[in-house]
């Protein structure tokens, strides 16, 4: 239950962030009410998720694959560039993500 909670939030998320480049600075209509729609989704299953899994575990996840798959839409999608240092800053993010999912759920 808590990584269907998690997938909602990442994909309602990525799909806003990528509304509100549309935005236009909040100028166009449909974009802008489709992107903090999108963005009440995203925190409304993020909060449903941290019931059934640790904050930290949650949180990191989210970040991550929502960092990579903004990455990815920025670059397919609006054509933007990435160079070498945000291709090794994602790949820390990944290895970080990793960490905390293999460490972060423990209680001490």
């Amino acid at each position: 239950m808590a990584y269907m909670y998690l997938f909602i939030a990442i994909v309602s998320e990525v799909i806003a962030t990528n509304l509100l480049k549309a935005t236009n600075g909040f100028t166009k209509l449909f974009p802008t009410v489709s992107c903090l729609v999108l963005y009440f989704v995203c925190f409304y299953a993020l909060s449903k998720a941290i019931k059934f899994m640790p904050l930290g575990v949650a949180y990191a996840v989210w970040g991550a694959v929502g960092v990579i798959f903004i990455t990815l839409f920025s670059v397919f999608y609006w054509k933007e560039s990435v160079n070498l240092p945000t291709i090794i800053g994602l790949s820390l993010i990944i290895i970080g993500t990793i960490l905390v999912n293999i460490y972060g759920g423990s209680h001490s």
